[in-house]
């Protein structure tokens, strides 16, 4: 046998054991995990709530095994759900694995709404649009009133108020529609009460805890040097806002004096910005808006986002949801330029309208002890606020340490 036959046999023999050897490595570790054992028990509801909370172990009552990525499920739309995840069983074996759960909504749209609600003869509004009606998945759930009344004639009108959402959901509030006749202006001499800075600090003040102020135009030409003696530790100032839904941005007019004044004294400035946002585009450029106008001072405390259009919300068509979530598009963008984000809102609308964040609260709620129950950083107390360097009245504000 001559040398080029030898060479040609040694050479298919070496290929044929080299492709054994790779079949071999390729198809022992598939077959373990083809042939791995999977011992999984579930619950026996695998649904969850639009929005909710929840991991791939909370579904899993039993597994032979460890899950490797026990990550948070996205809610954020209804409807079957594949569910994938790895574990790595008793044999030590890696296997990926999938379920389905449904994403259900089982939650009723929020009609605003007391016993009664007042008009005035000849106004004629419309009470659905009107009054706030929304839901948390449903961006414009069907609302209408239901009844008899007469806007041009002054009386007492039984009417139900309904709501139902794409889910089936439905809620009611029955109501008494009250048309009076007109008021005459007058003029009412009441005595102004206030809320003292000084009693404040005296009441609530702690280690654990700063007292502070947040301030816009509306307090006019502040004095910052009876400010830091009256013990003023901290300050919110007010950037701007826009003059409406898609109306120009402004500028506060004593934005530029309040921080300058405030960072020349060392003291700690946060910052809170007025949104008409009706979409994440717009809240992200909000948000970036008020990046350009902060960039050359120092704020050591975090940008709040204050949306408050609740008297126009039927106009927006946003769910709570989509509501939310543009805020945390504002804050996730603050936050993304390094600072820290925080969302305003007062008690009752965060308890029913605003879903969770992940983001700090500023909770305002004008009483003496709060029994809201979320958590929250920043505590806006009272609007009647009085304070050395203030000639009108302030919000006063606590902050609490970590």
């Amino acid at each position: 046998m001559n040398q080029k036959k030898i060479f040609f046999i040694m050479a298919v023999i070496t290929i044929l054991f080299l492709a054994f050897v790779g079949i071999f490595f390729y198809l022992i570790p598939n077959l373990r995990i083809k042939f791995a054992k999977i011992e999984i028990t579930f619950v026996n509801d695998l649904t969850a709530s639009f929005a909710e909370n929840k991991k791939v172990s909370d579904f899993i009552t039993s597994i032979n095994g460890k899950i490797t990525n026990d990550y948070k499920i996205d809610t954020s739309s209804l409807g079957t759900k594949e569910i994938t995840f790895d574990f790595v069983n008793d044999d030590n074996i890696k296997v990926k694995y999938s379920y389905n759960i449904e994403v259900v909504d089982n939650t009723a749209p929020v009609i605003w709404l007391g016993g009664s609600y007042t008009i005035t003869k000849g106004n004629n509004v419309d009470l659905a649009q009107k009054i706030l009606c929304g839901d948390n998945t449903d961006n414009r759930p069907n609302c209408y009133v239901e009844g008899e009344y007469d806007y041009n004639r002054v009386g007492v009108y039984p009417l139900v108020f309904k709501a139902e959402d794409k889910s089936g959901n439905k809620s009611e509030q029955k109501f008494n529609l009250h048309v009076i006749e007109p008021k005459k202006n007058t003029t009412i001499d009441k005595t102004p009460s206030y809320t003292y800075f000084s009693e404040i600090v005296n009441d609530y003040k702690t280690e654990k805890n700063r007292i502070g102020i947040d301030v816009s135009s509306w307090q006019g030409e502040i004095d910052f040097d009876a400010l830091q003696k009256a013990g003023v530790e901290f300050i919110i100032i007010r950037v701007g806002g826009t003059r409406g839904r898609d109306g120009e941005y402004f500028l506060d007019n004593h934005f530029t004096y309040n921080i300058s004044e405030a960072n020349k004294r060392n003291i700690d400035v946060g910052i809170y910005f007025y949104s008409y946002a009706y979409s994440n585009e717009k809240a992200h450029e909000e948000a970036n808006w008020v990046l350009n106008q902060i960039k050359d001072y120092k704020v050591t405390l975090p940008i709040a986002y204050d949306w408050e259009n609740w008297s126009t919300f039927n106009e927006y068509n946003l769910s709570f949801f989509g509501l939310t979530d543009m805020a945390e598009t504002f804050l996730d963008t603050v936050e993304k330029a390094g600072y820290k984000g925080l969302r305003y809102s007062s008690k009752n609308y965060l308890e029913k309208l605003w879903l969770p964040t992940k983001h700090d609260t500023w909770l305002a709620h004008y009483v003496d002890s709060t029994n809201y129950k979320g958590k929250y950083k920043y505590w806006q107390l009272c609007d009647d606020g009085k304070v050395d360097g203030i000639k009108g009245v302030v919000d006063i504000d606590i902050m609490y340490l970590d």
